[in-house]
């Protein structure tokens, strides 16, 4: 049976409920799954406190997938088997929200000044039950309304960096992420190093606590998975690897199941599901 060790839910910038993606990945015959929103662990909590965590017939585990700060690059580091409600973890989470919530208010009243009629009302709206408000969520606005065909075209034209609607995402550095994650008894994995665009960078978060690589992703291919399953060789680091799924049809995979990885990678991160709190 296959596994999916990063997919996305309606609690930070994907279109499936938390029950929806349980859901589409037991029907996909998924074994393990990991659910790694963006900066907030919601989605979980929103499983456990409501009796379905952990779950019949598939092996969940719970993760969060954090944007660190660099200057020039992206990074994000995927945490799994963090204790949800650690308290160091929430503290930081309550934090990053709040800087969220600040730059999609200052996107918007940015918007605004150039004639888009969009409002922080239409964003929450759209978002639903995510805390984790991203120009994601402000660019397809911006589509509902008629202004781009695509999120990605309104990215380009207004909301990417360097463009006039464009606020700077406050982020931590990654040693404070890394440090964050095992203090919440988790694993400290870098996600998909090629889209960090520097080796030597990667290299170097490799020799600073990360602890997995996330070697299997679908802008990898054959020989990025040879070079990063060396370099995680190298550093005697877990292998682990997934989708991305955010679940829209404009964003690759458009559906559970599509990309997946050997179960054998999912076995040696997970650990036995057990109450939380």
């Amino acid at each position: 049976m296959p596994s999916d060790l990063h997919m996305h839910t309606a609690f930070s910038d994907g279109k499936f409920t938390p029950e929806e993606l349980v859901a589409a990945a037991k029907a996909a015959g998924l074994k393990y799954i990991a659910i790694t929103d963006h900066d907030t662990v919601e989605g979980i909590r929103h499983l456990y406190e409501n009796g379905l965590y952990p779950s019949r017939g598939i092996h969940i585990i719970p993760g969060i997938e954090f944007h660190a700060h660099h200057p020039v690059q992206e990074i994000h580091i995927l945490g799994y088997n963090i204790d949800i409600y650690h308290r160091d973890l929430a503290d930081k989470l309550n934090e990053v929200t709040e800087a969220r919530w600040t730059r999609f208010s200052e996107m918007v009243a940015k918007l605004r000044q150039e004639g888009y009629n969009i409002n922080e009302t239409d964003v929450l709206t759209l978002a639903g039950t995510s805390r984790a408000i991203s120009r994601s969520h402000v660019g397809r606005v911006l589509v509902k309304k008629g202004y781009f065909p695509t999120v990605r075209e309104a990215f380009s034209a207004v909301l990417e960096k360097g463009k006039s609607c464009y606020v700077p995402h406050f982020r931590l550095e990654p040693e404070d992420i890394i440090s964050i994650i095992k203090r919440a008894g988790g694993i400290p994995v870098l996600a998909h190093p090629r889209m960090v665009h520097d080796d030597a960078l990667v290299e170097s978060l490799c020799q600073r606590g990360i602890e997995g690589l996330e070697v299997f992703y679908p802008k990898h291919d054959a020989a990025d998975v040879r070079h990063y399953m060396e370099m995680a060789e190298k550093y005697h680091l877990l292998v682990t690897g997934g989708s991305d799924f955010h679940g829209f049809p404009t964003r690759y995979p458009a559906e559970v199941g599509v990309f997946t990885v050997e179960d054998k990678w999912a076995e040696k991160i997970f650990r036995v599901e057990k109450a939380l709190g």
